[in-house]
């Protein structure tokens, strides 16, 4: 396919691609190394004293939603770190004044930073199989959830980067937001142990949806209505990416 607009994506993504695989000892291999400690002192150490949660062993229950959080926290990581920075070279001008629709631009970013999030993700749950047995429940959930959480993580990164004026802007939302709420959506714990109060307040955290529906897909269990899930994940596919395509369509933070 020779198609302008299809030359200028994939020019895109695959500069994003060989932005991550080229210095793979910094974006792929510290997730790895995480995960591996995550298994071995939560799954190993504290989980052989909990037993079981919800009736599952403690280390298949925790695995998807430290899957879950390696995709987030690289498909945000991935976007609004290269955005940003092309910003801050200036080359993103380029880009601005370039014949290309900002559904381009904005996709492309989107896109490399999905790749990142699933490659980090995809080898999580190869190191997985050195702790527990996974038996994928429901395949299409499983796919579908992280592939859409991937989305609106990354757009969510773009956003970031086009606020961001400094690079301590772009690790603002990742330590003080990002992080805590990842904790907080039951990656380590079942939100029907808490009291019905924080049962509600847990609930207006969205990564619990995407955590649980992920575990949906890969033991069969969850928290969450899943259906209420995937409605909530596309409205904020649809939410964010009309955000950051007016943000590129208005020029804010990008030009002078």
């Amino acid at each position: 396919m020779n198609h302008p607009y299809w030359v200028a994506f994939s020019a895109i993504v695959y500069k994003e691609v060989r932005r991550f695989t080229r210095i793979w000892m910094q974006t792929l291999l510290p997730p790895a190394i995480t995960m591996v400690l995550y298994f071995i002192i939560f799954g190993n150490l504290i989980g052989s004293r909990i037993g079981t949660m919800d009736g599952y062993d403690y280390m298949q229950f925790i695995v998807p939603g430290l899957i879950m959080m390696t995709v987030i926290t690289n498909s945000y990581g991935n976007v609004s770190s290269s955005f940003f920075s092309n910003k801050f070279q200036k080359s993103i001008e380029e880009l601005m004044v370039a014949p290309v629709p900002n559904w381009v631009i904005m996709l492309g970013f989107v896109v490399g930073g999905v790749a990142r999030g699933l490659a980090c993700g995809f080898i999580v749950t190869l190191l997985s199989l050195w702790f527990t047995d996974l038996q994928v429940h429901n395949a299409f959930v499983t796919l579908s959830v992280i592939l859409l959480t991937a989305v609106v993580f990354s757009t969510a990164g773009l956003i970031n980067a086009i606020f961001a004026t400094k690079f301590d802007d772009v690790t603002i939302v990742p330590t003080f937001i990002l992080t805590p709420l990842t904790y907080l959506g039951g990656v380590f714990y079942s939100v029907s142990l808490l009291p019905d109060f924080w049962q509600w307040v847990s609930k207006l955290n969205p990564i619990l949806y995407m955590v649980n529906t992920f575990r949906y897909g890969i033991i069969g269990h969850s928290d969450i209505p899943v259906l209420a899930a995937y409605g909530m994940l596309l409205m904020f596919v649809a939410l964010l990416m009309s955000w950051a395509l007016y943000l590129l369509h208005t020029g804010r933070g990008l030009r002078s």
